[in-house]
């Protein structure tokens, strides 16, 4: 049996499988349902190494690491990842040195899209690595094989390409890559349920998943109005400023009334910090108040300190 190259699945000839080939060659997202009780087992198994572990989070949908932690006790390099997706005005330090609530040795900001720190990245790899295995962990959509990607062009002749798609468990089993005299280990991205990606299409998450820098939309709120993205979200707010930090792609409409919707309430109090809508968006508040959020069932929705 050989491993699928694109996704670590073990198939019995060829370097892709076919869910990996449709994916390359015809843009064809197929759905593979998975849950953490596969993937955590992986994460058990590093522990039995004394190896480095990059752990990627992507700045645009922070994740809680606490689960990763609870599994993991190695050393970690801490990745931010997809920096060009938030505005250039966004401070860097405040970036850098906001409190992702997990443990590491060292952090580091990459954008893979821009090709980003990544020298930089190597060098905090070697100088932190414990052995030539260094494990590459993360939430799903985290930006994990692009950014394998991006290291194996920079730095090595292989041809090897880590399958890449906006759906959850796109990597199925970990994917060894030899970068000189650096092994990198894929491992497959564990799953927040409480994502957005898990409830939508395909087609759907290419809209909702940012490509490009964000252009953040303010709205003042006077009276009681009701804001309306797609058939996503709906949030009725009373005299507050909402900054949303979204997709350029999804469509967003005022309403000077209430909305009939069939979505999930939430109740959510405020005061100058972060509303996070998971996998969709994240929106500032500039005041203490209470908004009445809306969204697809199982999605999570939760306050954080403001991060821009």
């Amino acid at each position: 049996m050989n491993k699928c190259k694109g996704c670590g699945l073990l198939i019995e000839n060829d370097d892709l499988c076919e869910r990996c080939f449709r994916i390359k060659h015809y843009n064809e997202y197929k759905v593979v349902s998975k849950n953490n009780n596969e993937f955590i087992p992986i994460l058990e198994n590093i522990n039995k190494t004394n190896d480095l572990v990059l752990l990627v989070v992507d700045l645009f949908n922070i994740g809680d690491l606490s689960l990763i932690r609870k599994h993991l006790k190695n050393d970690i390099l801490l990745v931010l990842t997809k920096r060009d997706l938030l505005p250039k005005s966004v401070s860097f330090d405040k970036l850098y040195n906001y409190d992702y609530k997990v443990d590491y040795i060292d952090k580091i900001i990459i954008s893979s899209s821009k090709n980003y720190n990544f020298d930089e990245l190597l060098n905090k790899i070697n100088k932190y690595k414990k052995s030539n295995n260094v494990y590459v962990v993360g939430y799903t959509n985290a930006g994990k094989s692009t950014m394998i990607n991006k290291l194996i062009y920079n730095y090595s002749d292989i041809k090897t390409e880590i399958t890449t798609s906006p759906l959850p468990s796109t990597t199925l089993n970990t994917i060894e890559i030899k970068l000189n005299d650096i092994t990198l280990i894929d491992t497959p991205g564990l799953l927040d349920k409480g994502d957005i990606s898990n409830y939508v299409s395909g087609e759907e998450l290419k809209k909702i998943i940012p490509k490009k820098e964000i252009k953040p939309l303010t709205y003042q709120i006077k009276g009681n109005q009701t804001i309306v993205i797609d058939k996503y979200l709906q949030i009725e707010a009373n005299n507050i400023d909402l900054t949303f930090y979204i997709s350029n792609n999804l469509e967003i409409k005022r309403y000077y009334k209430n909305i009939p919707t069939n979505l999930k309430k939430h109740i959510v109090e405020v005061n100058k910090n972060d509303v996070v809508i998971k996998g969709l968006c994240f929106i500032k508040t500039n005041k203490k108040s209470v908004l009445n959020i809306y969204t697809l069932d199982k999605v999570k929705v939760f306050t954080r300190d403001s991060i821009v």
